[in-house]
């Protein structure tokens, strides 16, 4: 899936490259780096605070009147935990050494709630892109804050942020930048709960929810062993790992394409390439019966010539997007293979491989034809060392192979947006474990084609994180996928509603989460909704029962059985407030009756907070759905306005 923010289609492996630069200790004691002017600490509980410093020194932390020491490991860390504070401030924080003369000092530190927000690229989606004109312009709140992880991919867990975050107070400047659903949840809670807010946004569009996982809990569901193995190697030697996965693509290539075996010689720095077709400028000058063909294989090549100052400089071999897949050679050698055709391809060059003079790329690419990108040389280049580039601007030359409905071998665990664990390693690991109010999810869209495995996934995700920032009871709150794509005129099976149910399953085993229903605030003709506000309102509503113990329910209305009574279906909801309500209609849309596998329609009567589904109690039936669909259309809500929740039952 498409990323909203332009970050995260850049450089999706910048931080994998080869070799592992020493990461340099100040002597001087220094702040990790989520800590920052205009941070919001958790209330009421102790607060964790750590950095780095010389092996051995002591270092003091103080806040307002709390003062704490710690002392630094052999590894130049420290951690500190002052008490809870009450909700106040602003206050300085000042951390110094034993003989104070060097220190760090933070300014406008307030004392409140704060939110993490994870996911893909609806939870990254901004609030500038949202719907509601007055949204920016009235945004002023100097005691509502945020700040956003910067995007970062690593194979182990990093000690620290790149660099120093940005936590910036609401205003009509600043606010277009933030993540929509966790601006709209903090604004909706600040209305009730009159303390200071801050919420962390720590999402990557399109990813899985794999990558959002330490390696030690992804190791608890089954089937990712061999992909944390491989992740291991690459972080101990990314040379080794990355030939590994080349030797894995190309075995799996000679039993899917029955030309692999001969296209070996394509990739050889010295294969005479004369007789391909030269790429042209404009994809429209391709050749028409090319363009038909670009959907399966197709090999590029090109040639670039380096100085020897070059060489020693070159970083990054940046291509742009490709195609759906590809697998990439630099004078013979794999050094890298995308997997989705959105992301940018940025593989490390290895040492000792280029040379002054002639080099070779060759790219096996599938799925080319997407946007015309097959023809934009503009993007490809050789990144520097100091920041330059040199531009393989071609002549690029290329050949058709194989037509292939579907060319994948499977994405490297280390490549986002299909990586294992490293968005963990790179985006969560590195904040905890900062103080938390709350935690809310929102993800799913790129997992909608393995939905069995997402009801663990999802639970071991919230017990990753709990313990990762040391709150065992956080509150989680997951945001259930809405409708996107084609409306369905016939029952028939689906991936985005078997994930829906998958959610709402890790929801309802988790005392302590919550499941935003958001089936009727979708759009099926983008993946990326704009109304968010009413998303953000759910979760805040979710908020105050859960995390902050008013009165209410922790959901809407949701399908507790289905029972047969006389010759009718009998589906009795719970967590409903106020009644059942159909809108727009005499009956409620959206259900079907199954016997086995075959499911059909049929409408149902609402009676008070039931629906009787009129006929459908014969032996044959089995099973009833709800908006079992990838977009279902529905009209069945509460006295709150809240929707009922898509659900599979049995029939008792």
């Amino acid at each position: 899936m498409r990323s909203v923010r332009t970050s995260a289609i850049c450089a999706v492996v910048v931080s994998l490259a080869w070799g592992v630069s020493a990461h340099a200790q100040s002597t001087a004691p220094a702040l990790a780096n989520i800590f920052a002017d205009h941070a919001v600490l958790q209330r009421d509980r102790p607060i964790a605070i750590w950095g780095s410093a010389a092996p051995g020194a002591s270092v003091t932390v103080r806040l307002n009147d709390r003062s704490v020491t710690a002392q630094t490991g052999s590894d130049g860390k420290w951690r500190a935990t002052l008490p809870a504070m009450k909700a106040g401030g602003p206050y300085v924080l000042v951390v110094s050494g034993g003989n104070a003369t060097a220190a760090q000092r933070l300014s406008d530190i307030l004392i409140g709630d704060v939110f993490l927000c994870g996911g893909q690229s609806n939870m990254e989606f901004q609030v500038k892109h949202a719907t509601g004109l007055d949204v920016i312009p009235s945004a002023n709140d100097a005691s509502l804050r945020f700040t956003t992880i910067p995007d970062s991919s690593k194979t182990a867990p990093a000690g620290d942020l790149a660099k120093r975050v940005d936590w910036r107070s609401v205003t009509p400047e600043t606010i277009g930048d933030a993540s929509a659903v966790c601006y709209f949840m903090a604004r909706s809670l600040r209305r009730t709960e009159k303390v200071p807010m801050g919420f962390i946004a720590s999402e990557w569009g399109g990813t899985r929810i794999e990558s959002w996982i330490s390696a030690p809990a992804l190791a608890t569901q089954p089937g990712f062993t061999d992909g944390l193995n491989a992740i291991a190697t690459f972080d101990r030697d990314p040379a080794a790992a990355t030939a590994a996965d080349g030797a894995r693509r190309e075995k799996a290539w000679e039993a899917l394409d029955p030309a692999a075996r001969t296209e070996r010689a394509f990739r050889a720095a010295d294969y005479d390439d004369r007789r391909w077709g030269t790429v042209p400028g404009q994809y429209e000058q391709l050749p028409a019966a090319d363009r038909d063909r670009l959907d399966g294989v197709v090999w590029l090549r090109t040639t670039v010539d380096l100085t020897p100052a070059q060489v020693a400089a070159a970083q990054t071999l940046r291509l742009g997007p490709i195609g759906r897949y590809d697998e990439t050679y630099l004078n013979g050698r794999f050094v890298g293979g995308g997997s989705v055709d959105w992301a940018w391809r940025n593989y490390g060059v290895p040492a000792g491989l280029l040379r002054a003079g002639r080099n070779v790329i060759a790219i096996r690419a599938v799925g080319a034809k997407k946007d015309g990108r097959f023809t934009d040389m503009s993007i490809r280049t050789i990144g520097l060392s100091d920041g330059g580039a040199v531009p393989l601007s071609g002549p690029w030359r290329y050949r058709i192979g194989t037509a292939l409905k579907d060319g994948s071998v499977g994405p490297a665990p280390w490549d986002v947006p299909n990586s294992l664990t490293t968005l963990y390693n790179g985006m969560i690991a590195p904040i905890a474990p900062y103080g938390l109010k709350l935690a809310a999810w929102y993800q799913g869209e790129s997992n909608t084609g393995q939905p069995a495995a997402y009801r663990g996934l999802m639970s071991t995700l919230m017990a990753d994180w709990r313990r990762a920032f040391a709150s065992p009871e956080l509150p989680f709150f997951v945001v259930q996928l809405t409708g996107y794509g084609a409306p369905a005129t016939a029952p028939r099976e689906s991936g985005w509603a078997a994930l829906r149910q998958s959610q709402a399953q890790a929801v309802a085993a988790d005392a302590h989460a919550g499941l935003a229903v958001t089936i009727d605030v979708g759009d099926r003709f983008d993946i990326h909704p704009a109304q968010k506000t009413v998303i953000g309102e759910r979760l805040a509503r979710l908020a105050r029962v859960v995390a902050y113990g008013q009165p209410g329910l922790r959901s809407g209305p949701e399908a507790a059985e289905a029972v047969r009574q006389g010759g009718d279906i009998v589906v009795r909801f719970r967590n409903v407030n106020g009644g059942l309500q159909r809108y727009g209609g005499a009956g409620a849309i959206g259900f079907e009756q199954c016997a086995g596998a075959t499911c059909s329609y049929v409408d149902g009567r609402v009676q008070g907070d039931s629906v009787v589904l009129p006929g459908a109690g014969r032996p044959e039936m089995t099973a009833v759905r709800y908006a079992w669909a990838d977009a279902p259309f529905v009209n069945l809500f509460d006295g709150a306005d809240l929707p009922a929740a898509p659900f599979e039952l049995p029939v008792r």
